[in-house]
């Protein structure tokens, strides 16, 4: 397999599983062979201008749950991809940076969740506008490729992703698909 993806690691994205185009490299070496490489912040913040912009198609930045949002925001027209990490399931900075990256800062590129990608996670991900998911926990992979992303229909917050609103309730949004 290509990709950064590890062993029992899968890339799924809300049209199912592919192939991972991407690699996670650690030093700024890793531009100088073909190939599309996520980068940990500071290499990334590391590159000369120039360097950046010539490769923006090809690079992505990888944030750990400490790392600070802003210090990508003005370079957002630089990257095509934000990974955001999820070392722990009792993290949950990664959840409000890729709100953030879609609400706020308007990012088109794709938006990676990486590391601990659970079960119950995976429906407020796609909410938030989190597009693409490097998933290894065995349960979840295998309602994935059951076409099942669980969730639940009913819910009273807004997100990123519009929902229709329920049918008495401005409050009351519906999951798309439910009825």
């Amino acid at each position: 397999m290509t990709g950064s993806t590890t062993a029992g690691t899968r890339l799924w994205t809300p049209d199912g599983f592919r192939e991972d185009e991407w690699t996670h490299a650690e030093s700024a070496e890793a531009l100088a062979g073909n190939g599309r490489f996520i980068l940990p912040l500071q290499v990334f913040l590391g590159l000369d201008d120039q360097a950046r912009k010539s490769a923006r198609e090809r690079i992505g930045v990888l944030l750990q749950p400490g790392d600070e949002l802003d210090k990508i925001v003005g370079l957002l027209d630089q990257l095509s991809l934000v990974a955001l990490a999820f070392p722990a399931f009792n993290d949950g900075r990664s959840f409000s940076k890729g709100e953030l990256l879609r609400a706020r800062h308007n990012f088109k590129g794709a938006v990676r969740a990486t590391g601990q990608v659970l079960v119950d996670q995976l429906p407020h991900m796609l909410r938030l506008g989190f597009d693409e998911f490097e998933v290894s926990n065995p349960v979840l992979l295998k309602r994935l490729e059951e076409g099942r992303t669980g969730g639940l229909p009913v819910y009273y917050q807004p997100a990123v992703e519009a929902e229709p609103k329920g049918p008495k309730y401005s409050w009351r949004r519906k999951r798309a698909g439910t009825e």
